[in-house]
């Protein structure tokens, strides 16, 4: 492993990289690649590649079952699973959500012409804030979207006392959260519903993909009848609907990937431990916590830079990338600043200082099942020497 004593050694000062081929931020987790082809030859001789087909269903019912939820309804993506949800909740006018998040939170808004508006977060969790929610109430409120991030609970509690005193509904995007936990209960169950993410850079996977989860047998009569244009029956649409559907393939690498999800877990945890060995000497950051009493699936390594240094962070970020360890600045600079909102609101940073500051100090580290042992390390070194890069 290459040593770094001092800003002389690395890379963007002329040594040379730490690691030979860069390694990313949620590089995708593979279950076992024979399952894998087994579930595609079945694929292949029944010529059944989509529409609801057999790998999809048994899909939903083991994720149902793992997630304790009466509902699971696959979906093709994330975004497209958070459109249909939303649209089959009936939301309007003006939706609340945070501005530290993935866009497709808001796009997912913004494409149905509901107006996403934007509350501040908890400065500890990185999540909601429950007060700034409650400011942001206005007549045309419908809905709030609370967001797990780093798979880290939102306050969902506080936010259900908020949506049950306004009459609102309070759905969650779980896109971080797969597997985690929340008072003893899964994440998925929570809110009217709940929506995954499967993209390749979650902790599972199905290539490509996503879900809606619920307990309510009536949203997923038309989760269901939506993701599939409104068909009920072969020739009765019901309901203007859309393509949602996944496919086959995508469903038989997530039944691999679920059979793997204890030893991607692990895995994760193990460098997370890494991780926080090699940055504790470090006083000019913080490692994001998880709660004991939670269960994390330990996919996002968040280092929060002291203000001090903060305005090193691209330096700081350029010399990870240089060593080939192609660290992010998510979610910079966040959806409120980002178009079309940086132009229909531009003012919006005025009410979001907790979000602008965190978004100015963030900095994500890779991990996965491929991640090399001494990256933890190399990560620390090049941190340390931060100041002189």
């Amino acid at each position: 492993m290459k040593t770094i004593r001092n800003a002389s050694d690395l890379a963007i000062n002329g040594a040379p990289p730490a690691f030979p081929e860069p390694i990313h931020v949620g590089r995708p987790n593979l279950g076992d690649r024979e399952r894998l082809l087994a579930y595609t030859a079945e694929i292949y001789d029944r010529r059944w590649l989509t529409n609801n087909g057999p790998l999809v269903q048994e899909l939903e019912r083991r994720l149902a079952d793992f997630l304790g939820v009466k509902h699971c309804v696959a979906m093709c993506n994330g975004t497209v699973a958070l459109e249909i949800a939303i649209r089959a909740l009936g939301l309007e006018g003006e939706v609340i959500i945070p501005s530290y998040t993935f866009i497709a939170t808001a796009h997912a808004l913004h494409w149905q012409a509901i107006t996403p508006v934007f509350a501040d977060i908890d400065p500890s969790t990185h999540n909601l804030d429950p007060d700034s929610v409650r400011r942001m109430i206005t007549p045309r409120t419908t809905g709030i979207i609370g967001v797990h991030l780093w798979g880290r609970p939102a306050p969902i509690e506080p936010l259900q006392a908020i949506a049950d005193e306004h009459g609102l509904a309070l759905m969650f995007d779980a896109a971080h959260a797969f597997g985690c936990s929340h008072g003893g209960r899964k994440i998925g169950g929570f809110g009217r519903c709940e929506v995954f993410s499967f993209h390749a850079t979650k902790v599972f996977n199905t290539f490509e993909g996503g879900a809606v989860t619920t307990d309510d047998d009536e949203l997923a009569e038309a989760l269901r009848l939506m993701r599939n244009f409104g068909f009920k029956g072969y020739d009765n649409v019901v309901y203007p609907g859309t393509n949602g559907k996944m496919p086959e393939i995508n469903a038989a690498l997530g039944l691999v990937n679920l059979e793997s999800l204890p030893r991607f877990v692990n895995h994760n945890r193990r460098r997370y431990q890494d991780y926080a060995e090699a940055l504790s000497p470090l006083g000019h950051l913080r490692l994001l916590q998880y709660r004991s009493d939670q269960q994390p699936n330990y996919q996002y390594v968040v280092v929060e830079l002291d203000r001090s240094v903060a305005g090193l962070r691209d330096k700081i970020v350029a010399a990870l990338q240089a060593e080939n360890i192609l660290a992010r600045k998510y979610f910079w600079p966040g959806c409120h600043r980002m178009e079309p909102y940086r132009s229909l609101f531009p003012h919006a940073g005025l009410l979001l200082p907790v979000t602008e500051d965190i978004a100015s100090r963030v900095i994500v580290l890779p991990t996965g099942n491929t991640l090399p042992p001494a990256c933890p390390a190399v990560c620390a070194a090049v941190l340390k020497s931060s100041r002189d890069c």
